[in-house]
């Protein structure tokens, strides 16, 4: 704990104080055209991921919770599955981290299989619900 408060002095970080606490002295940049242009790239690469057991693609099931692109476009996605027991849970984020790669232009990728929140249903868009039939 001791190495964690002196690493956070040393980058001058109080320790003590959450960081959203702390406001931003510099107000948040619009995202620009070529950020927008990214952004539908990727969700056109998410979306040729499928589910084999699933005729939707995981974009518009809504396994993809986030989807971060940092200055150097580096990619970070969050993505869940349908159920934690799922066939092909080691094989999907590497189908996806594929899928992002291949996106011209974008640096690293990182995948993280997350399971909190669980997802439903709910969380499906109105093409996946009616491709699936339930609406």
């Amino acid at each position: 704990m001791t190495e964690k408060i002196q690493e956070n002095e040393e980058r001058g970080v109080d320790s003590e104080a959450p960081a959203e606490a702390k406001p931003s002295a510099e107000p948040a940049a619009a995202p620009s055209p070529e950020h927008d242009q990214l952004k539908d790239d990727l969700v056109a690469a998410l979306k040729t991921v499928f589910d084999p057991e699933i005729p939707v693609d995981i974009y518009e099931l809504g396994l993809i919770y986030r989807l971060d692109v940092d200055e150097a476009r580096n990619i970070e996605v969050d993505m869940t599955l349908t159920a934690p027991g799922c066939p092909v849970a080691g094989d999907m984020p590497g189908w996806v981290e594929n899928a992002v790669s291949s996106v011209p232009g974008v640096g690293q990728v990182k995948v993280n299989l997350v399971f909190d929140p669980p997802w439903d249903p709910s969380r499906m868009s109105e093409e996946a619900r009616l491709a699936l039939n339930m609406f």
